[in-house]
């Protein structure tokens, strides 16, 4: 399955991000408002007690959702129905492939630098035994391991400790999993997209390099058939069940399809009250909206298995997040279109 999702994904991003954005769309989509909430997970932990093994799945099933596969696949869609409110169908078909791009490099970059840290630190500290209250942060506690007496230890000036501070949050933030290929092919997307120079020896019959923008978009469209593979996957897995407390995936459900997509709301509206997002671009603000809505996204289920923390339970959570999403979206897209229209 991995071997499916490597090669094609990073070109997926990079290919629809330069070739169908603008420079003007993909500087606004750098306001992108769909606001990971670490808080609601560290919640529900504090309400359902769940075992300790699962606290990094669990803050990452409510903080990282599924800003891939699936809006590539609905919001265009949605662009080819009767009476679409967004436009003519080719026009808002290639900028929701833009935005919907776009979208995916920039949940790959939040899931792989923040998400993936939630899960390793966690599942580190439960090899350890050393869980804490504190267990998300990713600065370590090395420091404080080395202390010795205070009255034999000469004083440390600010930049210094500020220094090691700064080395001992890269040394756990682990770079290496940060610059994924999905990350990599995400910062390649948005330099070809948005420096004019480059975009023109990249995109177009007539550029020079067009065989290297052909080659990705080939790679790339295989990316949405893999990822749905992969899915179904996860989610026989989970047909198999778990000892899993169901109190948590209820929590999670109520948190991904109820509390997330009223506070979605709220956020957008008062982005468009200051001006942070046009009032003209309906597709865009769906695009915003229905973030909020998705179920968890498919890559923590790789995080768990990398670290082997939770991977039967992360298989029940996604076979009922993803169950109840077909009825979930449905329902708020129907809201988020009366919104926008």
């Amino acid at each position: 399955m991995c071997g499916l999702h490597v090669p094609n994904v990073p070109n997926c991003q990079m290919s629809k991000i330069y070739k169908k954005g603008k420079q003007s769309r993909i500087t606004r989509l750098y306001l992108h408002l769909h606001l990971h909430l670490h808080l609601h997970g560290w919640l529900l932990l504090k309400l359902t007690r769940p075992p300790k093994h699962l606290k990094g799945l669990i803050i990452g099933a409510c903080s990282g959702g599924n800003m891939g596969n699936l809006p590539i696949i609905l919001v265009p869609a949605m662009c080819k129905e009767k009476g679409s409110p967004f436009g003519p169908a080719d026009v808002c078909e290639t900028y929701a492939l833009s935005y919907a791009s776009l979208s995916m490099a920039i949940g790959a970059v939040y899931l792989w630098s923040y998400v993936y840290n939630v899960v390793r630190i966690s599942a580190e500290e439960v090899a350890a035994g050393e869980i804490d209250a504190n267990y998300y942060s990713l600065v370590a506690d090395s420091e404080q391991r080395r202390l010795i007496d205070p009255s034999s230890k000469p004083p440390v000036s600010l930049p210094q400790r500020m220094s090691h501070s700064i080395r001992s949050f890269l040394e756990k933030a682990n770079l290496k999993a940060v610059l994924a290929p999905s990350t990599i092919a995400a910062i390649l997307g948005f330099a070809i997209g948005m420096i004019s120079p480059i975009r023109n020896l990249m995109i177009g019959n007539d550029a020079p390099f067009h065989v290297v923008t052909d080659s990705a978009f080939m790679l790339g469209e295989a990316a949405i058939p893999a990822l749905t593979v992969i899915l179904g996957a996860n989610l026989l897995q989970g047909l198999r069940g778990s000892g899993i407390q169901l109190r948590v995936v209820i929590g999670i459900v109520v948190v991904r399809f109820i509390i997330l997509p009223l506070l979605g709301i709220l956020i957008v509206k008062g982005a468009l009250r200051v001006g942070l997002v046009p009032y003209d671009d309906k597709l865009f603000v769906f695009l915003l909206l229905i973030q909020y809505a998705m179920p968890p996204a498919m890559n923590i289920g790789t995080m768990t298995q990398l670290f082997g923390a939770g991977q039967s339970e992360c298989s029940v959570i996604m076979l009922w997040t993803y169950a109840l999403a077909s009825v979930s979206l449905t329902l708020w897209s129907t809201l988020f279109l009366w919104i926008v229209t």
